[in-house]
C-alpha cells in the first residue's frame, strides 16, 4: 500500500468514526479524490492550487454539480490535512467553486407512474416485491437507501403508515397508501424464507434471500420503465421527486412534505416548487387560449 492510499482510508476512518458520515457518503468522498490523485499521480502534501484548478478543467465535460461536488470533496480532505498538521493551508481555498444552475429534478406524470406498474409481471414472488418497491418509492417518497432499509417491523399495514430510519439515522414516520398496503401484502403473501436469520426482518429481498441492493433497486427501476416504453433516464429518486411534485400540485402544505420526505431544511424542498411551477407554466403556453391565437402583427 503506498501513502497516498494510506492517508486516504486514514480519512475515510476519520470520516466514518469523527464525522459520523454515511457509509454512501464516504464511499462518494472516497471516490472521488482516488480519481483525483490518480490523475495528479502527486502525494496529498505536494498538492498545489494549480494542480487543483487543472484537475477542474480537465473535468470541464462533467455537469457543473458534479464540478463543484469535486471541488467539495477535495476542499474537505485538505482541510482535515490542515488540522492534522500535515498541512499549512488548504489549497482549494483560491479555488471559486463552479457556479450551478439551479438543478431541476425530473418527474414522472401520473399516467406514466401508472405504464411503470402495470408493466410488472405479478406471476412471482420477485414481481410482487418490484411493485412493492415502486409503490413504497412513489406512495411514500423514500430515498432508496430508506427503502433497501426497510424492516417488516416497521411496517404498520394495518395502521398505513411506515417507520423510516433516513440520514443521520433521524426517524420519521410517513404514511402509506392504500395501493402501498395492498403492493406490500401481497409481496409478503408470497415472500420466500430468508437466507439466515439475520435477514428475517428484512423486507426486500433478493433471489437468494439476501438483503437487496441499491444497485438491484436502480436496476428494477430502469428496467420497469424501459417496458413500460419511458423513454426519459430515470432512477429510484425519479419517484420522490414525483412524489413531492405531485403533494404540491395538490396544494399541500411544503412543511408537510419536508416532514414526508425528511429533508432538514425547508429550502431543500422548495426546489420542487420551481418544478411545479415549470409545469404550471408549460401549461399557461400551452392551454391559455390567449397563447394559442395567431398574432396579428400587421
Amino acid at each position: 500500500m503506498n501513502l497516498t492510499e494510506r492517508i486516504l482510508q486514514d480519512y475515510s476512518s476519520y470520516l466514518k468514526i469523527e464525522r459520523a458520515m454515511s457509509p454512501n457518503t464516504v464511499a462518494s468522498y472516497s471516490s472521488d479524490l482516488r480519481k483525483f490523485f490518480s490523475s495528479v499521480d502527486i502525494p496529498p502534501s505536494e498538492v498545489s492550487t494549480k494542480d487543483i484548478r487543472g484537475y477542474l478543467a480537465s473535468q470541464a465535460g462533467l455537469s457543473k454539480r458534479s464540478q463543484a461536488r469535486m471541488l467539495s470533496s477535495l476542499c474537505s480532505f485538505f482541510d482535515w490535512q490542515v488540522l492534522e498538521g500535515d498541512r499549512k493551508e488548504n489549497p482549494c481555498d483560491p479555488v471559486d467553486p463552479p457556479k450551478k444552475g439551479r438543478y431541476l429534478p425530473a418527474v414522472l406524470s401520473v399516467d406514466e407512474v401508472g405504464s411503470i406498474m402495470d408493466s410488472v409481471d405479478l406471476s412471482d414472488w420477485m414481481g410482487k416485491r418490484d411493485r412493492a418497491i415502486l409503490e413504497i418509492l412513489y406512495g411514500c417518497g423514500l430515498r432508496v437507501s430508506e427503502a433497501v432499509g426497510l424492516r417488516i417491523s416497521h411496517v404498520y399495514l394495518d395502521e398505513s403508515f411506515v417507520r423510516v430510519v433516513g440520514k443521520g439515522n433521524k426517524e420519521r414516520i410517513v404514511p402509506m397508501g392504500e395501493v402501498a398496503v395492498w403492493a406490500v401484502r401481497n409481496y409478503l403473501a408470497a415472500r420466500p424464507e430468508p437466507y439466515g436469520p439475520e435477514f428475517g426482518d428484512t423486507l426486500f429481498l433478493n433471489r437468494f434471500g439476501k438483503s437487496l441492493s441499491r444497485v438491484s433497486m436502480f436496476g428494477i427501476v430502469k428496467r420497469q420503465a424501459m417496458l413500460a416504453g419511458i423513454r426519459k433516464e430515470i432512477s429510484p429518486h425519479t419517484f420522490r421527486h414525483s412524489f413531492a411534485t405531485l403533494l404540491l400540485e395538490q396544494d399541500v402544505d411544503i412543511r408537510y412534505i419536508q416532514k414526508m420526505l425528511g429533508h432538514s431544511s425547508i429550502s431543500t424542498t422548495e426546489i420542487y416548487t420551481h418544478v411545479s411551477n415549470n409545469k404550471q407554466k408549460d401549461i399557461l403556453m400551452n392551454k391559455h387560449p390567449r397563447n394559442l391565437m395567431e398574432i396579428n402583427k400587421g
